[in-house]
């Protein structure tokens, strides 16, 4: 079995703001360096043996102060990116409704599509660690699908810094938090 930590990046000023960041690349700001910093001392116990992170700044610091507490390097991989959100990055949701009112995000991915990018580079993380524990440092929106697709449940918020745990055995990912 290979256990999968799935852990949202540190607040940036536009979390901090609610505006809908997508595949802008807003930096941590200094309460998110905290949260991250916290997050590597949550996780001291763990045995992690490798650690990936969304290739944005937000997910890749997060995960390098994780990484820093530890012998590991922290491998990027864009396929961990946030949901696209096209036109709507920037924006926060009283800006969304008063520009484009109930429509779906134009130019932007779907939830679908999110799901398949972000299930397609778990798996190939399983597959180089099998049996291994690995820490996938992402963004909200896209641990929420992949939560969803093992779960079936949408969690209501995923917290900055906060940690899910997946267990990936015979091809199928399950909760186990």
């Amino acid at each position: 079995m290979t256990t999968i930590l799935l852990a949202r990046h540190g607040e940036t000023d536009w979390n901090r703001d609610l505006r809908v960041q997508g595949h802008s690349d807003t930096p941590l700001n200094e309460v998110g360096r905290e949260q991250a910093r916290a997050l590597a001392a949550a996780l001291a116990g763990e045995r992690i043996q490798a650690i990936y992170a969304s290739d944005l700044s937000r997910a890749r610091e997060t995960a390098e102060i994780v990484a820093g507490t530890r012998e590991l390097e922290v491998r990027l991989d864009p396929e961990l990116r946030e949901r696209n959100f096209g036109s709507w990055e920037g924006l926060t949701r009283e800006e969304i409704d008063g520009r484009f009112g109930e429509s779906s995000v134009p130019d932007g991915e779907t939830n679908d599509e999110v799901r398949e990018r972000v299930l397609g580079a778990v798996q190939r993380i399983v597959a180089l660690h099998p049996g291994q524990e690995v820490l996938v440092v992402s963004h909200g929106g896209a641990l929420n699908s992949l939560w969803h697709h093992a779960s079936g449940a949408r969690l209501e918020r995923w917290a900055n810094c906060a940690v899910y745990r997946l267990a990936f055995r015979n091809g199928v990912l399950t909760p186990l938090n």
